[in-house]
């Protein structure tokens, strides 16, 4: 299992690739955690939706988010890119495509 997330770390879906957001709490149970996406909101998802923590950075599991939270990360962005895909462009990294 990876590390925990910690309040203030940067969320990203794959390693290398644009932030989409931050995480804003860790529930007490430390069985979730609340992330801010960028021009989506706050969204609660559950720790095995966390595929890697380090450097002050957590990778979230693409394949485990909820779909109003997939929907969200299509558009991380849009008030600073000119872009219709996806904030990561990788298709074999699990990233969504527009």
């Amino acid at each position: 299992m990876p590390k925990q997330p910690e309040v203030g770390q940067m969320v990203f879906v794959t390693d290398g690739e644009v932030g989409v957001g931050a995480v804003r709490e860790v529930r007490e149970d430390a069985s979730e955690f609340v992330i801010n996406i960028q021009n989506g909101g706050d969204f609660v998802l559950p720790m095995d939706a966390v595929k890697d923590v380090h450097f002050g950075k957590v990778v979230l599991n693409v394949a485990r988010l909820p779909k109003e939270v997939r929907e969200a990360l299509r558009h991380p962005h849009a008030a600073e890119l000119h872009s219709p895909t996806y904030a990561a462009t990788d298709p074999t990294d699990g990233t969504l495509k527009g």
